[in-house]
């Protein structure tokens, strides 16, 4: 089976790349930036200018500046690849941090008290009514960029007008105090495969790794086990990060990451990230392709009349053949139009590239 990794090249993306190259027969890392994609009648995908190749699975990853070409890339190859781990709509979704926010409301997960308002003046006036400190995010941003903190009305204040000069929504949402540590939990499938705490440093309240933060290994609870992969199924993703607060009042998930680093919690676990990954993306896309080729084959055996006698005598299908060891396991409509019995003996005639069974008959 082939696959493809489509990324802007990041380490983790090396690393689950190379992983992948000992499950897949063939494994092609593409620069999302040499990717053109052309809608409207003559709509395709181009790769350094040629058609972009047919693969068996695509893994898409890449940052929130490149939301609306990663979602146009999965739109057009959704029907085209048999599995993605991630769907086209997600990456407007996931990406956008209210979005994301709107989603969890809807499936019930919970999250730290969010508001949103419609103007800077609307928002002054909420400022009267939360408690200090809040949290201010821009909704699109990734490695703690963006996160702003207020911790009275004053400053929270100040944010908004500079917010206002920079004519972009924003979110308000309450502080949570955790000592400036967070849970980052990597959902692979229906599990978290790995999990770690990351600490922010004492002069900054974001945990993030690329902000400067420390990692340490933790032990999952069930419940935020649970909340985690509750959140990945609510946003419709296979294999995502989901940040996660330890509150007074209980796990609250803060944001979502599509394409989560891996040198993290790969210097603090002892679990290959990488490679769970990996062997998830395999399984997954050949239990897809399986699933296809026994679809086509049923298509192909509602259009075979077993029991018509007019039929012409030899019925053909294009199929790729199955190996156990060194035997090769027939189709299941062969073994119905022949009606072979393993009763009766056989004259096997065999030459290269070609295959003879008759009943032998005395």
């Amino acid at each position: 089976m082939k696959a493809a990794l489509i990324s802007l090249g990041s380490v983790s993306s090396q690393m689950t790349a190379e992983a992948m190259k000992k499950y897949f027969d063939q494994v092609d890392m593409i620069q999302l930036k040499n990717i053109e994609v052309n809608l409207g009648k003559e709509a395709g995908i181009y790769y350094n200018g040629e058609p972009f190749s047919q693969y068996d699975c695509v893994f898409l990853k890449g940052s929130f500046r490149y939301a609306h070409l990663l979602r146009s890339i999965a739109a057009l190859l959704e029907g085209r690849v048999p599995y993605m781990p991630l769907p086209a709509n997600s990456f407007s979704t996931v990406h956008n941090k209210l979005l994301t926010h709107l989603i969890l409301q809807q499936h019930n997960i919970p999250m730290p008290r969010t508001y949103i308002s419609s103007t800077i003046s609307a928002a002054k006036d909420l400022l009267k009514k939360v408690n200090y400190p809040i949290v201010m995010k821009f909704p699109e941003g990734t490695q703690g960029k963006g996160v702003m903190f207020a911790d009275s009305i004053s400053s929270a204040s100040s944010l908004l007008d500079a917010l206002g000069a920079l004519n972009q929504p924003f979110i308000i949402q309450e502080y949570i105090e955790t000592n400036g540590s967070d849970i980052r939990a990597i959902v692979v499938g229906d599990k978290v495969v790995a999990a770690y705490r990351r600490k922010a440093q004492k002069e900054d309240k974001r945990s993030n790794i690329h902000a400067g933060g420390t990692g340490e290994v933790v032990t999952l609870s069930r419940e935020i086990s649970k909340i985690a992969v509750d959140t990945a199924k609510a946003l419709e993703v296979d294999i995502c990060g989901i940040d996660i607060l330890e509150s007074p009042l209980g796990p609250l998930v803060i944001e979502a990451n599509l394409s989560p680093g891996l040198q993290g919690v790969t210097k603090v676990s002892t679990i290959d990230v990488a490679d769970e990954i990996a062997k998830y993306l395999y399984r997954r896309t050949k239990e897809v392709v399986e699933k296809h080729r026994k679809r086509a084959s049923d298509e192909v055996m509602r259009e075979i009349s077993i029991d018509n006698t007019e039929k012409e005598r030899w019925q053909q299908i294009i199929s790729s053949l199955t190996f156990r060891g060194e035997r090769i396991i027939l189709p299941e409509f062969v073994t119905k139009i022949t009606q072979f019995s393993d009763q009766k003996e056989y004259v096997i005639k065999a030459e290269k590239g070609k295959v003879e069974i008759e009943e032998f008959k005395l």
